[in-house]
């Protein structure tokens, strides 16, 4: 197994500049299993949805269901990022704010490290309006 970082899968998803998108294909198809960390996608979609390259949501689901499909790719947290990303898609915007994918991840995280550590996570807190849509989700 191989690790990357979120320049790597970056440039790898973006292939924006043709030197490192090659090093970084190359590195992602040369056999190894290659681990996505959950701070890995979580900044990585950060960087994709900010001003710089402003992809939109459904860019972000094709993104993340193109990894979780791509052979070479495990994950941290699979059942944490499948969960993320059922939630993400289902969500609807909330007086305008669409929900982050990162937002998501991060609660549906939480759910996880509780009930692995034989606990019920009674609540995720947020004063986001579009987090407080997901499941056991509660306003400060």
């Amino acid at each position: 197994m191989i690790a990357i970082d979120t320049n790597v899968l970056l440039r790898y998803l973006l292939a924006d500049d043709a030197a490192q998108y090659a090093k970084a294909k190359t590195l992602i198809k040369d056999q190894h299993p290659v681990l996505i960390t959950d701070v890995v996608l979580a900044e990585a979609l950060w960087a994709l949805t900010g001003r710089r390259y402003d992809i939109d949501k459904a860019a972000v689901c094709a993104d993340v269901h193109g990894l979780i499909g791509d052979g070479a790719f495990i994950f941290e947290s699979s059942q944490v990022i499948w969960s993320s990303l059922c939630d993400y898609e289902e969500a609807k915007p909330v007086r305008g704010k669409e929900l982050d994918f990162v937002d998501s991840l991060i609660a549906n995280k939480s759910r996880f490290i509780a009930e692995n550590n034989g606990a019920s996570l009674f609540y995720f807190y947020s004063f986001d309006k579009a987090v407080a849509q997901l499941k056991s989700t509660r306003k400060p």
